[in-house]
């Protein structure tokens, strides 16, 4: 009685699982990375298939943005992310209504004989998957501890290390489906989603912040300009978790947003103390901060009643002469310093002339560089400079006092 109960519920599921079948996903959201297809309901829906079956023929439709994966006895058999309509037709379920019929109604029979070994049950395990392929918007992240960043500023000979700290979001998008399926969320039974691993992908990217800030300060760009710069920091977040999420998870970072970064205040004290010292060093720079705090103190010394303007002016002379240096020197120094270098002399054979070094000699090369003599000339009553014993414009003959 058990093997003809069991063939008599084998029969009956063959013939349940004749039917075509039409998967879809209805709507793949923001937080929903993989999700279960589902049959289209209707009227004429058979109500009595096997769950897992799906029959050879049957259609699957694929939307933009996702992915479809067929798993076959827990095996990745088909794969298709076109949007479209996609049949299968490589199922171990014959229908009679779709391809062949003769040969259906024999593999029909093989089937039923297959089934009734396993109780009437399908002996088989088919499954639709959808994988979302779009970029997953919206994961926001925020460093608790500070991160080191490198200042390097070549203006003043700036080269440090500061902590600062920085929050905003990123997003990701599916590159490897197969390798997301295998790895991630492969065998769930209705929806995977992102908040699964949000912790995770959190912890590794702030891990991965370090070499890549790392990566950012070698280009030059200075910690205040990181919001400007978010296209490479994501490049740079893509080198360094390539290894485990490109090639194991099967996701990049497609975008990377900084909402704001700030450095400790005793880092952008030191800072802002260092780029003032090294502004400093331009002579004119100095005159113009010594011709101010002058002039702040004469404005002082006139307000001060109680002391007396005299007593003021006599502290800012003691204060200027102890310095060694005031405002009008500096001033020289840097129109010096800005003054182009003088041009070599046209003097004749036995007189003094300067070198292009700044250097006056006598002879026929310079003591301290060892430029030669430029050659000497003569002018012409054209008004050519020439070295010749002929003018080069008119072809007038060299004065014999020249």
């Amino acid at each position: 009685m058990g093997i003809i109960s069991a063939a008599l519920q084998a029969g009956g599921s063959v013939l349940a699982d004749q039917w075509r079948e039409y998967f879809y996903c209805p709507s793949l959201p923001n937080d929903v990375l993989l999700t279960k297809g589902e049959n289209k309901p209707g009227r004429g829906q058979n109500k009595k298939g096997t769950t897992n079956v799906i029959s050879n023929g049957s259609i699957i439709a694929v939307n933009e943005g996702q992915c479809m994966i067929l798993v076959d006895q827990g095996q990745i058999t088909e794969i298709c992310a076109e949007a479209g309509e996609f049949v299968y037709d490589a199922s171990s379920e014959p229908s009679v209504f779709y391809g062949d019929l003769g040969e259906n109604i024999v593999a029909s029979f093989k089937q039923w004989g297959k089934r009734i070994g396993f109780g009437g049950s399908a002996g088989t395990d088919q499954r639709v998957y959808f994988i979302n392929t779009k970029e997953i918007l919206g994961n926001k992240y925020g460093t608790v501890n500070p991160v080191p960043f490198r200042v390097v500023d070549t203006n003043i000979g700036l080269d440090m290390d500061v902590s600062i700290k920085c929050h905003g979001e990123y997003s990701y998008h599916v590159i490897d489906p197969v390798l997301f399926y295998k790895n991630i969320c492969g065998n769930v039974d209705g929806e995977f989603r992102k908040d699964k691993i949000e912790s995770q992908l959190k912890s590794e990217l702030l891990t991965a912040l370090q070499p890549a800030f790392a990566k950012i300060s070698e280009m030059g760009i200075r910690y205040s300009a990181l919001p400007g710069h978010t296209t490479e920091i994501a490049d740079a977040l893509n080198d360094v978790l390539s290894k485990k999420w490109r090639e194991f998870y099967g996701i990049e970072i497609s975008s990377f947003g900084v909402s704001s970064v700030t450095a400790n205040e005793e880092d952008e004290k030191t800072i802002k103390e260092l780029q003032r010292a090294g502004a400093l060093r331009n002579p004119n720079m100095a005159a113009a901060t010594i011709a101010s705090a002058q002039a702040q103190a004469m404005q002082d010394a006139a307000k001060n009643t109680n002391a007396g303007p005299m007593m003021a002016f006599a502290g800012m002379n003691m204060a200027q002469q102890a310095g060694g240096m005031n405002a009008g020197q500096l001033f020289n120094m840097g129109a010096q310093q800005a003054a182009p270098a003088p041009a070599p002399s046209m003097a004749p054979s036995g007189a003094s002339w300067t070198c292009s070094c700044g250097a006056v000699n006598s002879g026929n090369f310079c003591t301290q560089c060892g430029s030669k003599r430029p050659a000497a000339g003569w002018t012409c009553s054209c008004g050519a400079v020439n070295t010749g014993n002929f003018c080069s414009q008119c072809g007038s003959p060299r004065p014999a006092n020249q």
